[in-house]
């Protein structure tokens, strides 16, 4: 069975950031539904993480969170938009965890903010945090911002490419876009030989 570990770094009840994760994670599970979701909530954790960062020791809590993110065959990871960039709570998240824990694992990322304007935070932030832990993100990531809770019809369209994207990663098949296929670059460079 699929495993999916759903990262969130929301700070209110309900969250955006929270609306957003669930929307990617139903998008994967549409494609795959046999998919085991687990989701973690950084906000209730957030002592936990700060604690460690200055023990070193996690809490059972915490242990039973990272322990959820490396098993997982894939990662969503969602967090707000503060002053340009990832919450302070989801980089430090991301900090305890062991380097090599996320090496080769599929991940889809997502952000929220309050305009449109942050959406760079996407390719600024998260793919490079995600690059140095040696992840692997899929093309499509999907930013929300307030403007997109209004008339979901264009957001709803971007997670569930998304959505396809990552399911396909996750099940070692290429994805199939609504106008036509999409076909992975590895595919690509073997289709000659």
């Amino acid at each position: 069975m699929t495993t999916i570990a759903v990262v969130t770094a929301g700070l209110s009840q309900p969250s955006s950031t929270r609306l957003l994760a669930d929307k990617l994670a139903a998008a994967t599970r549409s494609v795959l539904p046999d998919a085991a979701v687990e989701v973690i909530e950084l906000r209730d954790l957030a002592l936990d993480v700060t604690k460690n960062m200055l023990t070193g020791f996690p809490s059972p809590a915490l242990r039973a969170a990272i322990d959820t993110v490396t098993a997982a065959d894939g990662l969503i990871a969602v967090t707000p938009v503060f002053t340009a960039s990832y919450s302070g709570l989801f980089k430090s998240f991301f900090d305890v965890l062991d380097p090599k824990a996320l090496d080769g694992k599929p991940v889809l990322i997502g952000a929220t903010g309050g305009t449109e304007r942050h959406s760079l935070v996407l390719d600024f932030a998260l793919r490079p945090l995600f690059a140095y832990l040696r992840a692997e993100p899929v093309a499509t990531a999907v930013y929300a911002a307030s403007s997109d809770w209004a008339s979901p019809g264009d957001l709803d369209k971007r997670a569930s490419r998304a959505g396809r994207e990552f399911a396909a990663r996750l099940s070692d098949a290429p994805a199939v876009a609504e106008t036509g296929g999409f076909v992975p670059f590895e595919q690509l460079l073997g289709a000659g030989e």
